[in-house]
């Protein structure tokens, strides 16, 4: 059983409206979204595209619904443009998560991303970077921990589908190189698995430098097929690769059982993107609350 005293359980709001896709439940307004979230069980969300801009009615909504801030997604460009750049859009971004409440911000490498281009087949293209790229990562993603930890915030990455952190190498390559006292992991099990990589393997190997987890699961047979078919990223989020804990074909187990024996602390975090209109939103919010309420206790 998970400590309900160390650890709180969110949800993204990327199964109501996806940045992304701005078709995608562009029907789902912001007021409904944390509602349901806070009516289906949970106590926090990160921030989606159609949140408001301004912190003080942003919180004075999550307050009002006994919602948080946890974290956002930031997008770095370190690799392909002047590192300056990304540092003033990410102070920026410290400052209005500071403004919240947030204590992790959610980095994500950017450049040469194929996870949003719409006939790019996901499995196929994925840019690999060389010794100097990997220098360059690495340098400014410590600067960037730094500048967070100086304001009581604690830097992320998030390894991802399409990016130059994918895979189980780039995984382990990147947690070699980075400084563990200013960069951490976002963990994401879907991830993962549509990566090919055992998230069991990674998570016991990473956990005590793991500061955010993302509880996605994937549907195998939609995942293969993607494969198959040349899908993109996108489209596999359409077509319905990736749900809920508990509805896919993640082993969840063994992920649970590994953040309660390392006493991790922190927020755990449902996201799960799929088409709304096909996934109900608030259907699938109090499935995967009930199923992480009795496989975990929380």
């Amino acid at each position: 059983m998970l400590d309900k005293n160390k650890i709180s359980l969110g949800i993204a709001p990327i199964g109501w409206t996806n940045d992304d896709m701005p078709d995608l439940g562009k029907e789902n307004s912001f007021e409904q979204t944390v509602s349901e979230m806070a009516l289906a069980g949970f106590q926090g969300t990160e921030v989606g595209s159609h949140y408001p801009s301004d912190p003080i009615v942003l919180k004075k909504a999550l307050d009002l619904r006994g919602l948080r801030i946890c974290n956002r997604w930031f997008s770095s460009f370190l690799i392909s443009r002047p590192y300056e750049e990304t540092e003033a859009a990410f102070l920026r971004e410290l400052s209005f998560l500071k403004a919240v409440g947030a204590e992790r911000i959610g980095v994500s490498e950017q450049s040469y991303s194929t996870q949003g281009i719409l006939d790019q087949p996901i499995l196929e293209g994925k840019h690999v970077m060389s010794e100097e790229e990997w220098e360059r990562l690495v340098t400014g993603l410590n600067r960037l921990g730094k500048l967070a930890e100086e304001r009581g915030m604690k830097l992320c990455y998030h390894h991802h589908m399409g990016t130059v952190v994918q895979t189980e190498e780039e995984i382990d390559r990147f947690m070699d190189s980075v400084d563990p006292e200013l960069v951490f992991l976002l963990f994401d099990s879907g991830h993962c698995s549509f990566a090919g990589i055992d998230p069991e393997k990674v998570l016991k190997k990473y956990i005590r430098r793991t500061r955010h987890i993302h509880l996605k699961d994937l549907r195998k047979k939609v995942a293969e097929r993607a494969a198959r078919e040349r899908w993109s990223f996108l489209k596999g989020v359409r077509e319905g690769c990736f749900t809920v804990p508990g509805d896919g074909d993640v082993d969840f187990a063994p992920l649970f059982q590994i953040i309660e024996e390392s006493g991790y602390e922190g927020w755990v975090l449902v996201e799960a993107e799929q088409d709304p209109a096909r996934a109900n939103p608030l259907e699938y919010a109090i499935k995967a609350r009930k199923y992480i309420a009795e496989h975990t206790g929380l």
